[in-house]
């Protein structure tokens, strides 16, 4: 076949949407700058290398969206999602991923594919003709994203994503913190026991919450304006929108016991989650954070458990740029005025590393099918993967396009004949839809 599909950037869409054309049988050239050309938030030049945290969210596909998400990449033979079976970490429900061999063992698995070739280098142009996929990520470089912006016609549309820290878990005082997931939930006791948690009386949230708001923050460049995506808010903003905001936030008390004091109920708690197979490092749960990097130090010790914390991580901060998908992309997500060229990943407006494979997954499969003289209509709008794609290409309003990760509120109504569902009912009944629609897409592409 003389035909083949280019891509640009080899993070989680990037990645899948290469394995995805190569097992269609599609030849693919797979570009990525890194190593030669790095970001501040990348450490490597593997491909799908987790920046930002480990966990690829909850992994219920019977109640929740995101795990149904999941339940359709492995449906669909997906790379990224069975590289993270492969490498989970016990996580209370979720799926945690050891990173490092996570994103290992996804640049081997490419490397090694006979339809795949890797091109290292920088892309700082749109491309005259063929079948490319753009899937560069919030991370876009300055060239590329100006001829983007070049082609749309459109100022990028940015907002700040931040990172959260990682402590050295022999550094955690486990006097005062105790290993509990929320409502002990998982199968196994690992699974039950996935989270260290913090906990904090009234005084020492209420000081906790002063020096949060006191603390040096990172300065914006000139011109720069701080949009954030409230699905990924620094502490400290989330800390300005009212004194008890972090308490129904990240440090939610609910549905955990402390082990050494049982009888005394924290007035809020952090939590960390393991972000190693070996259990060596944690990550402190929705602390993402724009404090400088010696503040952080101050304010995290501040933590009952974490007063002698010892950081693999500081947290940080980036610009993430995602184009107005809505009025760029069709439903093939391709680019309305250069066809040949689609986007994937989270540059489209998807928000979450599950969300970003499965748009790669999508767009990898597309692009195969119209090499090869077919045309693949994406999922039903009743599946996880169609209701995202529906939403970025046609759904969200144009005027006040936001990322979004997937939820139900995304997906055609369910029809509660015979009386109202309740919550859990009406969930599930999301999920059965789901499923039976998507196994019947798959199953009508031969």
């Amino acid at each position: 076949m003389s035909a083949r599909l280019h891509i640009v950037g080899g993070g989680m869409a990037g990645s899948e949407a290469a394995w995805q054309a190569a097992a269609m049988g599609v030849p693919v050239t797979l570009h990525e700058m890194r190593p030669r050309v790095g970001t501040f938030a990348h450490r490597t030049g593997d491909f799908a290398e987790m920046v930002c945290s480990n966990s690829f969210r909850s992994d219920d596909h019977e109640k929740n969206a995101v795990g149904l998400l999941h339940w359709e990449m492995r449906e669909a033979g997906g790379l990224v999602i069975g590289m993270a079976d492969r490498h989970r970490l016990p996580a209370g429900g979720a799926l945690a991923v050891d990173r490092d061999p996570f994103a290992a063992a996804v640049t081997a698995a490419l490397r090694a594919h006979p339809l795949i070739e890797v091109a290292e280098g920088e892309v700082t142009a749109l491309p005259g003709d063929g079948q490319w996929i753009i899937a560069t990520g919030p991370l876009t470089s300055g060239a590329l994203a100006a001829a983007i912006r070049a082609e749309t016609g459109a100022d990028n549309l940015a907002f700040f994503d931040a990172i959260a820290p990682i402590v050295h878990a022999g550094t955690v005082d486990m006097s005062v913190a105790w290993a509990q997931s929320r409502y002990d939930k998982g199968e196994t006791e690992a699974e039950r026991r996935a989270y260290l948690n913090c906990p904090m009386t009234k005084a020492e949230y209420e000081a906790f919450v002063d020096a949060l708001l006191a603390a040096d923050k990172t300065e914006f460049r000139e011109g720069e304006t701080a949009g954030y995506f409230d699905g990924c808010l620094p502490i400290e903003v989330m800390a300005s929108r009212g004194r008890d905001t972090l308490r129904f936030g990240p440090m939610k008390p609910v549905g955990l016991t402390n082990a050494h004091r049982p009888e005394v109920k924290p007035y809020a708690v952090v939590q960390l989650r393991r972000d190693n197979a070996m259990g060596t490092l944690y990550n402190i749960v929705g602390f993402q954070t724009k404090m400088k990097y010696g503040a952080q130090v101050d304010v995290f010790r501040m933590i009952p458990g974490l007063q002698n914390a010892g950081f693999a991580r500081l947290g940080g901060i980036h610009r993430n740029t995602f184009i107005n998908a809505p009025a760029l992309l069709d439903d093939r997500l391709r680019l309305r005025s250069r066809p040949g060229i689609r986007f994937a990943g989270q540059i489209t407006g998807v928000e979450g590393y599950v969300e970003s494979a499965a748009m790669g997954l999508l767009a990898g499969r597309m692009a195969a099918a119209q090499i090869l003289g077919r045309d693949l209509a994406p999922p039903p709008p009743e599946t996880a993967m169609g209701a995202l794609v529906h939403h970025i290409t046609g759904g969200a309003e144009v005027r006040t396009f936001q990322p979004m990760n997937v939820n139900f509120g995304l997906f055609p109504p369910i029809d509660a004949k015979g009386g109202r569902k309740g919550r859990k009912d009406r969930y599930r009944a999301y999920t059965d839809r789901a499923k039976t629609v998507f196994v019947e897409w798959l199953a009508g592409q031969g």
